[in-house]
């Protein structure tokens, strides 16, 4: 019978669905052991699994053992919006939105944040970010999370940003699945958008995506250094010149950016981390 889903879980966990048989992706693990079990549902309830202990020496995807981790951000409270901030050079206007967590479903571990973007003018966007406190002596940052769309065709663009700001200097590591313009991956340049030239199109609707994002400040440098998109790494390898800033702070962000159409569209979040070293 055919398989109508499958389901990894990691140390007792589910670290990622499929309403399918087909599964491509990666799962970031800490260093040291863990167990693993995939989990497969055919069409007349009958139940496949696969046991396996595993070893992880170095963190994996370039992460190492020491680096600190921040789990399940999506579930922290204390998020902040905006809307006008979120449009072109921070002067937008304003759109319905809201954040909703702690979702049943869609959700991989039982609690999402589903992030909504309604209204009718063209072309808005809402903001959200969280602020992680300063971990002033971090340089190395991997921002790892699941993403869910019901409508994804609405989004002119998805992002998924880090901030650093520390010694006089703000580390803006912007990104955007550019979705309706070059669709491409952009990274933020101090002030406007560059396509890095690797692809990103528009994600299949209802289905969870795996997004793993790997950046560092060296020196006054803002460096990207690759994105994993459902398995599938790129090496960006771009650097730009920080800003000035004069606090000090981390947060991680999402935003939603709406199409000419606006048409009222969600993504929720899973399992959101940041790695940090």
């Amino acid at each position: 019978a055919q398989i109508v889903a499958t389901r990894i879980y990691v140390d007792n966990s589910s670290v990622f669905f499929t309403p399918n048989g087909n599964v491509n992706t990666s799962v970031s693990m800490s260093a040291g052991g863990h167990a693993m079990v995939v989990q497969a549902w055919d069409a007349n309830g009958k139940i496949y699994k696969a046991s396996l202990t595993l070893t992880v020496s170095g963190g994996g995807g370039g992460i190492p053992g020491n680096a600190q981790l921040i789990d399940n951000i999506d579930q922290m409270s204390g998020w902040q919006n905006c809307d006008v901030c979120a449009g072109q050079g921070g002067h937008g206007f304003p759109s319905p939105h809201s954040l909703t967590q702690w979702v049943g479903s869609p959700s991989m571990d039982g609690q999402s944040a589903q992030y909504w973007l309604g209204g009718s003018r063209p072309y808005g966007s809402a903001l959200w970010w969280k602020q992680l406190g300063a971990r002033s002596n971090a340089s190395n940052f991997a921002y790892d999370l699941y993403f869910y769309s019901n409508n994804p065709g609405a989004a002119q663009a998805l992002e998924f940003d880090v901030n650093q700001s520390v010694g006089g200097k703000k580390f803006i590591f912007g990104t955007q699945c550019n979705i309706k313009g070059s669709h491409q991956w952009d990274v933020w340049n101090r002030d406007h958008w560059e396509p890095t030239g690797v692809g990103c199109g528009q994600p299949s609707a209802y289905t969870w995506h795996h997004l793993v994002w790997q950046f560092k400040r060296s020196g006054g440098q803002v460096v990207f250094v690759s994105v994993t998109l459902d398995g599938h790494m790129s090496y960006i390898n771009r650097s730009y010149s920080a800003i000035g800033s004069g606090v000090q702070e981390l947060n991680v962000a999402v935003q939603l950016d709406g199409d000419y159409r606006e048409e009222n569209f969600s993504i929720w979040v899973d399992r959101m981390k940041l790695y940090y070293w």
